[in-house]
């Protein structure tokens, strides 16, 4: 006779309009996984995660469209907001949903995001002076829609205990595994991934951040720097050259350009070398002190330390995970 699963938890996940299904069904999926292994490695003691999908109905309601468990009363102890597939400026007001979401935090209630569901989140006003993140492209705009939330887009997830946050677009897994790990333990958690062939929480964003410089500011000679320090790959270049191309005084090009770009001069240069530096770990097999050379650093210690810290990974490691390159790939000309 087979022993019923108790129920641990219930999670519900948003279908609001443009989200990502995949990640709805993706999530779905995973804690089915999790609770045929959970129930594999216990027979006799099973626990279950119990899955909802919810949808704004006429009216604003919010009602339930599937369940894992249907016919049982509904305690949700965790909602996700998923990504969305259009970007943050063109997603709706989720009135609806934040009302609802802030009702069910209120009775105990953990709310999560994944990427651009954290605008759907932030509507609630819980993550006010809350650290959150959000996929590092969009990490900008939520900061300036909701200034007191504490963006941190270097982290792929943020567990604030009633408040869970995730970065990227495909950060549902980190989400759902984290999840199975507090609900079901670390070992039905680490089976999960393993059976999924996806990694365990704890990665972060920015390896696979991609600078992308502010072009539509609307200050043409600031424009100008900009164009001339990508054509030439930001190499030699000092603030008082810059300001001289430029045709400013030093201190009103720095002020002018931080104003622009949102970077210091010296940063953005940096920014620039790295990309290059970035492509060239990922696509050739370059010794790690020539490419060093060739985007315009002499000391190669110093372009190491300056790799890791915009990266967070050193060459070596960042050429390890992500280089698609053979070893008769050529090398940098």
């Amino acid at each position: 006779m087979s022993t019923k699963a108790r129920t641990v938890a219930e999670i519900g996940l948003l279908l609001y309009p443009d989200c990502q299904l995949s990640a709805i069904y993706g999530l779905t999926d995973l804690f089915r996984i999790a609770n045929d292994i959970a129930r594999a490695a216990s027979p006799t003691d099973v626990h279950a995660i119990r899955v909802s999908h919810w949808r704004q109905e006429q009216g604003g309601l919010i009602a339930c469209i599937f369940d894992t468990d249907p016919g049982a009363p509904h305690a949700l102890t965790h909602v996700v907001a998923p990504p969305s597939l259009i970007v943050p400026e063109q997603m709706q007001k989720m009135t609806a949903f934040s009302d609802w979401m802030l009702g069910l935090h209120r009775g105990g209630t953990t709310l999560c995001s994944v990427c651009a569901g954290a605008f759907v989140l932030a509507e609630t006003g819980l993550l006010q002076d809350r650290a959150a993140t959000t996929h590092w492209a969009f990490a900008e705009t939520l900061a300036s829609r909701f200034p007191a939330v504490q963006v941190d887009a270097g982290r792929m997830l943020i567990d604030d205990g009633d408040i869970i946050t995730a970065g990227g677009i495909l950060a549902w897994t980190d989400l759902g595994l984290t999840l199975v790990e507090r609900l079901l333990g670390p070992s039905v958690m680490l089976n999960t991934a393993r059976f999924l062939l996806i990694d365990p929480p704890g990665r972060a964003q920015r390896p696979y951040e991609q600078f992308v410089p502010k072009l539509g500011h609307g200050d043409a000679v600031i424009l100008a720097t900009q164009h001339w320090m990508q054509a030439t790959g930001a190499k030699e270049i000092s603030v008082a050259a810059l300001a001289e191309r430029a045709g400013l005084e030093e201190r009103t090009f720095l002020r002018r350009f931080k104003q622009a770009t949102g970077l210091r001069p010296t940063e953005y240069a940096q920014q620039i070398r790295v990309a290059k530096a970035r492509e060239a770990l990922e696509l050739t097999r370059t010794p790690v002190d020539q490419i060093a050379w060739h985007v315009g650093y002499g000391d190669a210690s110093a372009f190491r330390r300056i790799f890791q810290r915009v990266t967070g990974l050193g060459p070596a490691e960042y050429r390890r995970r992500f280089g698609v390159a053979s070893e008769r790939s050529v090398a940098l000309a």
